[in-house]
C-alpha cells in the first residue's frame, strides 16, 4: 500500500513586493498550519518521505508540520521541480519516488493539488485550500501508476477552526 498526502501552502501575504516564490506565510497562515499539523498528529504515521516546494510559502508549511510531526531531517526534502501549478508535473514527480517509501507527504500549490487529488482519490474537492490537506491511500506497490485512490482524510482549516 501506498499513502500519499497531499498538502497545499498556507495563505500567503501579496502585499509586498517580491518575486511569487518568494512570498512568505501570513499570520493565519503560520496558524492555520499549525492548526492542520497538530489535528493531523492524531492521524499520522511514520515512516513519512517529506517533499516540499523551495517557495518560501511552501516551505514554511512544510516546515511547521516538519516541527509538530517531529519528522527526522533525512525525510525532509526540498524538491526545485515541486514549484509547479501543473498536476501533471506534480504527478510526474510522485512517480519517481522510491519504492521502498510507503508515506510520502507533498508540500506544493494549486491548481495542481486539487487537480491532482480529483484526478487520484475518489471523492471530489471543488478546491484545496490553503493550508489543507489530503491523505489519499493505494493499494499498489509502487508509485508508477497510481490510480484508483481512496480519499481516506480531508483536513481544511475552516473545518478546525
Amino acid at each position: 500500500m501506498k499513502r500519499l498526502i497531499l498538502v497545499r501552502h498556507g495563505k500567503s501575504a501579496w502585499d509586498q513586493n517580491l518575486p511569487d516564490d518568494k512570498r512568505p506565510l501570513k499570520k493565519r497562515g503560520e496558524r492555520d498550519g499549525t492548526l492542520v499539523a497538530k489535528s493531523f498528529s492524531a492521524f499520522f504515521q511514520k515512516p513519512v518521505m517529506v517533499w516540499s516546494s523551495p517557495a518560501v510559502r511552501a516551505l514554511s508549511t512544510a516546515n511547521i508540520f516538519k516541527n509538530e510531526l517531529a519528522i527526522e531531517d533525512e525525510n525532509f526534502n526540498i524538491i526545485k521541480s515541486l514549484y509547479t501549478f501543473n498536476s501533471g508535473d506534480l504527478y510526474s514527480q510522485i512517480q519517481n519516488c522510491d519504492p521502498g517509501v510507503n508515506n510520502l507527504m507533498v508540500f506544493g500549490h494549486n491548481p495542481a493539488m486539487t487537480n491532482l487529488v480529483n484526478n487520484l482519490g475518489d471523492s471530489y474537492i471543488d478546491n484545496v485550500p490553503t493550508t489543507g490537506l489530503t491523505v489519499i491511500d493505494f493499494e499498489t506497490n509502487t508509485w508508477e501508476n497510481l490510480k484508483n485512490g481512496k480519499t481516506i482524510l480531508s483536513l481544511f482549516p475552516k473545518n478546525l477552526r
